[in-house]
């Protein structure tokens, strides 16, 4: 497949989360684009082959992550530029408030007392930083089995 497409297809998923707008299925992205399904389907499978974005299970045309962006509800609500998103991880969270300008802030739940948490971001630095970020599985395997992680 063209490389060129891929990356066209890649940019098109990305600008669409960017905007907060539902993660568009392969169909749609053909559609948008001008491409066939099939092409949208090979590309959204190559960059899953690619750690670039994460494909539901067992479904070929829906993505689950566009990170750092999730396309589902999680326990990692952000608001960044004025618009709320789902952060697949704490790292991920703090990852879109940086890709949207460096301001903004992440609610979440924490795992151990269940309490809520909120991490606070402005001009791209971490200013309310209460708790520990905890990563139960090593970075060198996050890629094993991504969803868990």
């Amino acid at each position: 497949m063209n490389a060129e497409l891929v990356n066209e297809v890649r940019l098109h998923v990305l600008r669409t989360a960017m905007e907060a707008l539902p993660v568009p299925s392969a169909p749609e992205s053909a559609a948008v684009l001008g491409v066939s399904e099939e092409q949208a389907i090979e590309a959204y499978r190559q960059l899953a082959d690619g750690h670039v974005y994460v494909l539901e299970p067992g479904d070929n045309i829906r993505l689950r992550m566009v990170n750092p962006f999730s396309a589902v509800p999680t326990a990692f609500e952000v608001e960044a530029g004025g618009k709320s998103y789902y952060g697949n991880c704490v790292w991920d969270a703090v990852g879109i408030i940086s890709l949207l300008g460096g301001s903004g802030h992440v609610k979440t739940i924490c795992p151990d007392c269940g309490e809520t948490m909120l991490l606070v971001v402005s001009q791209h630095q971490l200013v309310r930083k209460e708790g520990v970020v905890h990563f139960s599985v090593p970075a060198a395997h996050w890629w094993d089995d991504i969803i868990y992680t």
